[in-house]
């Protein structure tokens, strides 16, 4: 049997009893979007958001050696935490700390990108070498320093090389007086971090485009500081302050260097370190430090704020 289509040609008819074809399985678009997004939305909200909640619940509260507390004491955990000179104190070393590394690392990850990008040979192999130290390890890095590098005795390869100028062996980490551990905490941020900033400005300078800079040789600009003071540095400004704002808030959050670098001195402290004895010293005071934990987030979030505003992040072209 057959039947005469639109067109007048003839179609088979299907037999009876014989299956229909198939429509092809079609997933929607927010099958899709759940699917895949689903697991990080669920490990987002379980190890961020819930451990967010319970510690600003847990401020208010008098918790010594529970996570459970049931004596509700408003906000004298935020009074003791912002009365506590070493808390305090440890908000100054943080900014000596951003005040070290921010313009460092910015410098010579602006420095390494521009050298790369004017290679015209082997730039992937030196892009891959600088971006390299990023996969290693905060922990590793910093026991390499602290034991290979600026080892306190005449082994360390910092006295070694001190000691053919014929200078006395230097005790890095465990005198204050002079600080010259912000030598080595300061060099291994920047050793381990510098790449991947590195590729941020590296990818921004690739996007400019080349008629910025003929246009400019048509004027008469000379090549080098003017070009690069007029046009290069201009162009990587929505760049250069997204850089700003990640690297002070990962110094807000440095941790691990002042860890294992300096152990339990009680110098030299940045905020994570000083809310780690608070909640896990020998008092474990869970309310105090959720309080501090809060008030340091507060204080990201005003800081990161003032900065976008302060270096028009976010606005257009037509507004800067």
């Amino acid at each position: 049997m057959s039947t005469t289509t639109a067109r007048g040609a003839a179609r088979p008819t299907p037999a009876k009893g014989s299956p229909r074809p198939r429509r092809p399985l079609r997933t929607s678009g927010t099958f899709n979007f759940w699917l895949f997004t689903g697991p990080f939305l669920l490990g987002l909200l379980i190890f961020v958001y819930v451990p967010i909640l319970w510690s600003a619940w847990l401020s208010f509260f008098e918790a010594r050696f529970t996570v459970t507390p049931s004596e509700f004491i408003g906000f004298e955990n935020y009074r003791v935490m912002l009365t506590d000179d070493q808390f305090m104190g440890s908000l100054g070393t943080f900014t000596v700390f951003a005040a070290l590394i921010v313009p460092t690392t910015w410098a010579l990850s602006l420095a390494l990108a521009l050298a790369v990008n004017r290679l015209r040979f082997m730039r992937a192999f030196f892009r891959s070498v600088f971006f390299l130290p990023t996969a290693v390890s905060y922990v590793a890095a910093s026991l390499i320093w602290k034991t290979s590098l600026f080892n306190g005795v005449r082994f360390g390869l910092a006295n070694t090389v001190l000691g053919v100028f014929g200078v006395d062996d230097t005790a890095w980490l465990a005198d204050p007086n002079p600080p010259w551990y912000w030598l080595v905490i300061v060099t291994v941020r920047l050793w381990l971090q510098a790449g991947f900033y590195m590729i941020l400005f590296l990818a921004a300078l690739q996007n400019i485009p080349h008629e910025l800079y003929e246009a400019a040789a048509i004027d008469g600009a000379r090549p080098g500081w003017q070009t690069f003071r007029y046009i290069t540095l201009p162009q990587l400004r929505a760049t250069s302050t997204a850089v700003v704002l990640l690297l002070l808030v990962a110094a807000y959050q440095a941790f691990d260097e002042f860890f294992n670098l300096l152990n339990k001195t009680t110098w030299g402290r940045p905020p994570l370190v000083e809310l780690y004895y608070k909640a896990l010293g020998d008092n474990q005071d869970y309310g105090a430090g959720s309080a501090g934990a809060l008030i340091l987030t507060l204080l990201i979030c005003l800081v990161t704020l003032l900065q976008g505003r302060f270096m028009g992040f976010g606005r257009g072209e037509d507004a800067r």
